[in-house]
Protein backbone atom coordinates (compact mmCIF):
# COMPACT_ATOMS: atom_id res chain seq x y z
CA UNK A 1 0.00 0.00 0.00
CA UNK A 2 1.24 3.43 -0.91
CA UNK A 3 1.69 6.30 1.49
CA UNK A 4 -0.96 8.93 0.92
CA UNK A 5 -3.67 6.55 -0.31
CA UNK A 6 -6.05 7.99 2.31
CA UNK A 7 -5.08 11.59 1.58
CA UNK A 8 -8.04 13.85 2.25
CA UNK A 9 -9.95 11.35 4.37
CA UNK A 10 -11.05 12.21 7.89
CA UNK A 11 -11.17 9.43 10.47
CA UNK A 12 -12.50 9.25 14.02
CA UNK A 13 -10.90 6.46 16.07
CA UNK A 14 -12.43 5.66 19.44
CA UNK A 15 -10.35 3.91 22.07
CA UNK A 16 -7.43 5.50 20.25
CA UNK A 17 -5.21 6.41 23.18
CA UNK A 18 -3.42 3.08 23.47
CA UNK A 19 -3.15 -0.47 22.20
CA UNK A 20 -4.89 -1.46 18.99
CA UNK A 21 -6.69 1.87 18.66
CA UNK A 22 -3.52 3.95 18.89
CA UNK A 23 -1.81 1.75 16.30
CA UNK A 24 -4.80 2.11 13.98
CA UNK A 25 -4.65 5.90 14.36
CA UNK A 26 -0.94 5.86 13.51
CA UNK A 27 -1.46 3.68 10.43
CA UNK A 28 -4.27 5.85 9.10
CA UNK A 29 -2.19 8.98 9.61
CA UNK A 30 0.76 7.40 7.78
CA UNK A 31 -1.60 6.77 4.86
CA UNK A 32 -2.49 10.45 4.75
CA UNK A 33 -5.74 10.59 6.75
CA UNK A 34 -6.54 13.35 9.20
CA UNK A 35 -7.33 11.58 12.43
CA UNK A 36 -9.32 12.45 15.54
CA UNK A 37 -8.19 10.28 18.45
CA UNK A 38 -10.84 9.78 21.11
CA UNK A 39 -10.85 7.97 24.46
CA UNK A 40 -11.49 8.56 28.15
CA UNK A 41 -7.75 8.66 28.91
CA UNK A 42 -6.99 12.32 28.17
CA UNK A 43 -3.22 12.09 28.52
CA UNK A 44 -2.97 9.10 26.22
CA UNK A 45 -5.16 10.52 23.46
CA UNK A 46 -3.26 13.79 23.57
CA UNK A 47 0.06 11.96 23.25
CA UNK A 48 -1.17 9.87 20.32
CA UNK A 49 -2.75 12.87 18.59
CA UNK A 50 0.43 14.94 19.01
CA UNK A 51 2.49 12.09 17.58
CA UNK A 52 0.41 11.81 14.39
CA UNK A 53 -0.60 15.43 13.93
CA UNK A 54 -4.25 14.76 14.71
CA UNK A 55 -6.67 16.09 17.28
CA UNK A 56 -7.43 14.66 20.72
CA UNK A 57 -10.95 14.27 22.08
CA UNK A 58 -11.79 13.16 25.62
CA UNK A 59 -14.71 10.80 25.10
CA UNK A 60 -16.87 8.39 27.05
CA UNK A 61 -18.59 6.41 24.29
CA UNK A 62 -21.50 5.53 26.58
CA UNK A 63 -22.47 9.21 26.87
CA UNK A 64 -24.75 10.12 23.95
CA UNK A 65 -24.20 13.88 24.25
CA UNK A 66 -20.43 13.42 24.44
CA UNK A 67 -20.42 11.18 21.35
CA UNK A 68 -22.46 13.66 19.35
CA UNK A 69 -20.16 16.48 20.48
CA UNK A 70 -17.08 14.45 19.45
CA UNK A 71 -18.49 13.88 15.97
CA UNK A 72 -19.32 17.58 15.66
CA UNK A 73 -15.85 18.59 16.85
CA UNK A 74 -14.16 16.26 14.38
CA UNK A 75 -16.20 17.70 11.51
CA UNK A 76 -15.51 21.25 12.67
CA UNK A 77 -11.75 20.83 13.16
CA UNK A 78 -10.87 18.31 10.44
CA UNK A 79 -13.82 18.04 8.08
CA UNK A 80 -16.72 15.63 7.50
CA UNK A 81 -15.99 12.12 8.78
CA UNK A 82 -15.24 9.58 6.05
CA UNK A 83 -14.28 6.76 8.41
CA UNK A 84 -15.43 5.79 11.89
CA UNK A 85 -13.30 3.19 13.66
CA UNK A 86 -15.45 2.09 16.59
CA UNK A 87 -12.68 0.48 18.60
CA UNK A 88 -13.34 1.47 22.21
CA UNK A 89 -13.87 -1.65 24.29
CA UNK A 90 -13.84 -2.99 27.82
CA UNK A 91 -12.85 -6.44 28.99
CA UNK A 92 -11.87 -7.88 32.34
CA UNK A 93 -11.73 -11.15 34.24
CA UNK A 94 -14.66 -12.62 36.15
CA UNK A 95 -12.94 -14.70 38.79
CA UNK A 96 -14.64 -18.04 39.21
CA UNK A 97 -17.71 -17.32 37.08
CA UNK A 98 -20.29 -14.87 35.78
CA UNK A 99 -22.37 -15.23 38.94
CA UNK A 100 -19.54 -13.77 41.03
CA UNK A 101 -19.69 -10.38 39.30
CA UNK A 102 -21.78 -7.44 40.43
CA UNK A 103 -24.56 -6.87 37.87
CA UNK A 104 -23.56 -3.22 37.38
CA UNK A 105 -20.00 -4.23 36.52
CA UNK A 106 -21.18 -7.00 34.17
CA UNK A 107 -23.53 -4.61 32.36
CA UNK A 108 -20.88 -1.91 32.06
CA UNK A 109 -19.07 -4.13 29.57
CA UNK A 110 -22.18 -4.09 27.38
CA UNK A 111 -22.52 -0.33 27.77
CA UNK A 112 -19.03 0.24 26.38
CA UNK A 113 -18.79 -2.59 23.85
CA UNK A 114 -22.31 -2.46 22.43
CA UNK A 115 -24.06 0.78 23.38
CA UNK A 116 -20.85 2.73 22.75
CA UNK A 117 -20.54 1.33 19.24
CA UNK A 118 -24.22 2.00 18.55
CA UNK A 119 -24.03 5.61 19.74
CA UNK A 120 -20.95 6.32 17.63
CA UNK A 121 -22.53 4.77 14.54
CA UNK A 122 -25.80 6.59 15.16
CA UNK A 123 -23.97 9.92 15.38
CA UNK A 124 -21.97 9.59 12.15
CA UNK A 125 -24.50 7.84 9.89
CA UNK A 126 -26.84 10.81 9.21
CA UNK A 127 -23.86 12.89 8.07
CA UNK A 128 -22.63 10.05 5.87
CA UNK A 129 -26.11 9.67 4.38
CA UNK A 130 -26.12 13.35 3.48
CA UNK A 131 -22.80 12.94 1.67
CA UNK A 132 -23.78 9.69 0.01
CA UNK A 133 -21.07 7.48 1.46
CA UNK A 134 -18.62 6.60 4.19
CA UNK A 135 -17.15 3.64 6.02
CA UNK A 136 -17.54 2.23 9.52
CA UNK A 137 -15.09 -0.29 10.96
CA UNK A 138 -15.96 -2.02 14.24
CA UNK A 139 -13.39 -3.91 16.30
CA UNK A 140 -14.81 -7.32 17.10
CA UNK A 141 -13.18 -10.28 18.84
CA UNK A 142 -12.68 -14.00 18.52
CA UNK A 143 -14.35 -14.19 21.94
CA UNK A 144 -17.64 -13.74 20.08
CA UNK A 145 -17.46 -17.21 18.57
CA UNK A 146 -14.49 -19.22 19.88
CA UNK A 147 -15.07 -21.86 22.59
CA UNK A 148 -13.34 -21.65 25.94
CA UNK A 149 -13.71 -17.90 26.47
CA UNK A 150 -13.71 -17.20 30.21
CA UNK A 151 -15.32 -13.76 30.25
CA UNK A 152 -19.07 -14.01 29.79
CA UNK A 153 -19.82 -10.26 29.55
CA UNK A 154 -17.00 -9.62 27.09
CA UNK A 155 -17.82 -12.62 24.91
CA UNK A 156 -21.55 -11.91 24.85
CA UNK A 157 -21.02 -8.23 24.13
CA UNK A 158 -18.69 -8.96 21.22
CA UNK A 159 -21.18 -11.47 19.81
CA UNK A 160 -23.85 -8.77 20.01
CA UNK A 161 -21.73 -6.14 18.32
CA UNK A 162 -20.73 -8.56 15.57
CA UNK A 163 -24.40 -9.21 14.77
CA UNK A 164 -25.17 -5.49 14.98
CA UNK A 165 -22.45 -4.71 12.47
CA UNK A 166 -23.67 -7.36 10.04
CA UNK A 167 -27.25 -6.06 10.15
CA UNK A 168 -26.06 -2.46 9.86
CA UNK A 169 -23.99 -3.36 6.80
CA UNK A 170 -27.11 -4.69 5.07
CA UNK A 171 -29.14 -1.62 6.01
CA UNK A 172 -26.54 0.88 4.79
CA UNK A 173 -25.25 -0.87 1.66
CA UNK A 174 -27.93 0.73 -0.58
CA UNK A 175 -26.86 4.15 0.69
CA UNK A 176 -23.18 3.80 -0.22
CA UNK A 177 -21.98 3.30 3.36
CA UNK A 178 -19.85 0.23 4.01
CA UNK A 179 -19.71 -1.41 7.45
CA UNK A 180 -17.07 -3.91 8.54
CA UNK A 181 -16.52 -5.89 11.73
CA UNK A 182 -13.10 -7.48 12.07
CA UNK A 183 -11.30 -9.68 14.56
CA UNK A 184 -7.84 -8.28 15.39
CA UNK A 185 -6.54 -11.57 16.81
CA UNK A 186 -4.81 -11.90 20.16
CA UNK A 187 -2.75 -8.72 20.40
CA UNK A 188 -0.57 -7.86 23.40
CA UNK A 189 -2.26 -4.93 25.12
CA UNK A 190 -3.22 -3.95 28.66
CA UNK A 191 -6.50 -5.83 28.15
CA UNK A 192 -4.69 -9.11 27.37
CA UNK A 193 -2.05 -8.80 30.07
CA UNK A 194 -3.43 -11.87 31.84
CA UNK A 195 -2.49 -14.22 29.00
CA UNK A 196 0.70 -16.29 29.17
CA UNK A 197 3.86 -15.29 27.32
CA UNK A 198 3.55 -18.31 25.03
CA UNK A 199 -0.01 -17.51 23.94
CA UNK A 200 -0.61 -17.41 20.15
CA UNK A 201 0.02 -13.68 19.88
CA UNK A 202 -0.95 -11.81 16.72
CA UNK A 203 1.61 -9.32 15.33
CA UNK A 204 0.34 -5.86 16.38
CA UNK A 205 0.73 -4.33 12.93
CA UNK A 206 -1.83 -6.63 11.25
CA UNK A 207 -5.05 -5.06 12.58
CA UNK A 208 -4.00 -1.50 11.63
CA UNK A 209 -2.98 -2.68 8.17
CA UNK A 210 -6.35 -4.34 7.68
CA UNK A 211 -8.22 -1.20 8.77
CA UNK A 212 -6.12 0.83 6.35
CA UNK A 213 -7.14 -1.46 3.50
CA UNK A 214 -10.81 -1.24 4.50
CA UNK A 215 -10.55 2.56 4.60
CA UNK A 216 -9.09 2.62 1.09
CA UNK A 217 -12.29 1.26 -0.44
CA UNK A 218 -10.59 -1.70 -2.11
CA UNK A 219 -12.53 -4.14 0.08
CA UNK A 220 -15.97 -2.54 -0.13
CA UNK A 221 -17.45 -5.67 -1.69
CA UNK A 222 -16.65 -7.51 1.56
CA UNK A 223 -18.74 -5.23 3.79
CA UNK A 224 -20.61 -7.24 6.40
CA UNK A 225 -18.33 -10.28 5.99
CA UNK A 226 -16.21 -11.93 8.66
CA UNK A 227 -12.62 -10.68 8.49
CA UNK A 228 -9.66 -11.73 10.64
CA UNK A 229 -6.53 -9.59 10.71
CA UNK A 230 -4.16 -12.54 11.00
CA UNK A 231 -5.87 -15.55 9.43
CA UNK A 232 -7.24 -13.84 6.32
CA UNK A 233 -5.24 -12.56 3.37
CA UNK A 234 -7.30 -9.47 2.57
CA UNK A 235 -5.95 -9.18 -0.97
CA UNK A 236 -6.98 -12.76 -1.66
CA UNK A 237 -10.46 -12.09 -0.26
CA UNK A 238 -10.79 -8.99 -2.43
CA UNK A 239 -9.91 -11.08 -5.48
CA UNK A 240 -12.56 -13.65 -4.46
CA UNK A 241 -15.24 -11.11 -3.54
CA UNK A 242 -17.69 -12.25 -6.23
CA UNK A 243 -17.41 -15.88 -5.11
CA UNK A 244 -17.71 -14.90 -1.44
CA UNK A 245 -20.94 -13.01 -2.06
CA UNK A 246 -22.39 -15.66 -4.37
CA UNK A 247 -21.76 -18.55 -1.97
CA UNK A 248 -22.33 -16.53 1.23
CA UNK A 249 -18.83 -17.22 2.53
CA UNK A 250 -17.01 -15.56 5.43
CA UNK A 251 -20.14 -15.26 7.56
CA UNK A 252 -20.81 -16.40 11.11
CA UNK A 253 -24.41 -17.51 11.31
CA UNK A 254 -26.69 -20.48 11.58
CA UNK A 255 -28.05 -21.57 8.23
CA UNK A 256 -31.75 -22.20 7.86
Amino acid sequence: MEAGELQGQVALVTGGGRGIGANIARELARAGARVAVAARSVGQVEATADEIGGIAIALDVTDRAAVEAAVAQTARDLGPIDLLVANAGLGWGEGEGAWTVEPEEWWQTFEVNVLGVYLCCRAVIPRMLERGGGRIVITGSGAAYLPGTGQSAYAASKAAVWRFGEVLADQLRPHGIRVFVFSPGLVQTDMTSGFSDDAPWTPPELAPQLVRTLASGRADALAGRYLHAEHDDIDELIARAEEIERDDLHAIRLRR
